[in-house]
């Protein structure tokens, strides 16, 4: 009988520095399509037709006050904080353990400060929205989109290969 990996700990890399000890937790981007629905004729039902992808998005909390989250607000350019999740899961059936790392890039669209109360927590929420998504388990690439340069790389596949050539690009 199997067991789920879970995640055991994690760090978040903010321009290369690491918040371990800091980051509370992080939700994951969300990967999705756009599809369409079309009905051909002679359709039963409608098929999805795939449009491309939705906005990614990286939300991360952290405790205290983190100042460089807040020098790289405003950022001119839409991939300029490079951010890093790496976490260590772990199958409580065999002990094995694997690194699931997240690399995104681009700019804060939001710093939720929370509250602010003598001895409380001061956990602060921040919003980043990707440009750039590289998804590898155990070093291997799983998915990797750049919207700038139109890569779309699933199981070492470029979908967006073809598209860039009829392009010229």
């Amino acid at each position: 009988m199997g067991m789920p990996s879970k995640l055991k700990t994690l760090t978040v890399f903010n321009d290369g520095e690491s918040y371990l000890g800091e980051t509370g937790e992080v939700t994951l981007p969300k990967l999705v399509r756009t599809l369409e629905d079309w009905r051909g004729g002679g359709f039963d039902a409608a098929v999805g037709v795939d449009l491309g992808g939705e906005p990614i998005e990286f939300e991360w909390k952290i405790g205290g006050m983190l100042e460089k989250v807040y020098s790289q607000f405003g950022a001119t350019t839409l991939s300029a904080v490079p951010l890093r999740f790496v976490g260590s899961y772990q199958d409580d059936n065999t002990g094995q353990t694997k690194t699931v790392d997240i690399t995104v890039r681009g700019r804060h669209s939001e710093i939720d400060p929370g509250s602010a109360k003598a001895g409380s927590d001061t956990e602060q929420t921040v919003k980043t929205r990707c440009a750039y998504y590289k998804l590898m388990v155990d070093g291997r690439t799983l998915i990797e989109k750049d919207e700038i340069n139109m890569v779309f790389i699933v199981g070492g596949v470029d979908r967006m290969a073809e598209h860039r050539r009829n392009l010229g690009i």
